[in-house]
């Protein structure tokens, strides 16, 4: 979940220096710095430099995020397939842009690419697998345009997750979008073999 600065500038958790750089571009240098000094909140950049800003999350969407991570965890464990990642994993996607998705996975080939530098920093490149849940404050186009971007950046499969409309958007390259409307499971296979996200878990309150 994720809102522009400039939505949320008078959020008394926004640091006064942060809102000042909604007047400019960022560099990506600025960016790593940020996020260095400001650990506790998370932040993306746009392919055109526009700084993304995500306070602390309220109680039921720290519900969501642990609720999925936990499940894509229960099946790594099970599986031992690929890398998983929560949502304080960051990436600089093939435009530019640098990402921090609810959830994600990649392979592990493309994972042991890396070399240990780049596995400590920002990994160049869009994971396979992404997830980002949608909240009522999300702009739906700008939220939408998130996934799109990881599909055309390098994504294999992407879920958008309503939990308050109780809505899926599955997200594939070169395919319409899939909605499903209040399902139980949605399954990431063949991509993550045997993976099934169970929503009821994310729909009970």
């Amino acid at each position: 979940m994720a809102r522009n600065l400039t939505q949320i500038q008078d959020d008394a958790c926004i640091p006064p220096e942060l809102i000042a750089l909604t007047h400019r571009t960022v560099t990506p240098e600025e960016f790593e710095r940020l996020c260095a000094e400001y650990d506790d909140l998370r932040l993306e950049l746009t392919s055109t430099g526009e700084l993304i800003v995500m306070p602390p999350t309220g109680a039921e969407t720290g519900r969501l995020n642990s609720n999925l991570t936990g499940q894509l965890e229960a099946w790594f464990r099970q599986h031992h397939i690929g890398v998983c990642f929560g949502n304080n994993a960051g990436f600089t996607l093939p435009n530019g842009a640098i990402r921090s998705p609810d959830a994600s996975w990649v392979s592990r080939e493309k994972w042991e690419r890396l070399t240990d530098q780049q596995k400590k920093r920002f990994a160049p490149w869009c994971p396979d697998f992404v997830v980002e849940f949608s909240s009522p404050s999300d702009r739906p186009s700008g939220v939408r345009n998130k996934l799109v971007e990881y599909i055309e950046t390098g994504a294999s499969l992407g879920w958008l997750i309503d939990p308050f409309k109780r809505q899926v958007y599955v997200y594939r390259p070169n395919e319409e979008v899939v909605v499903l409307d209040n399902p139980e499971t949605v399954s990431a296979d063949p991509l993550l073999p045997g993976f099934t996200l169970n929503l009821t878990e994310l729909w009970s309150e």
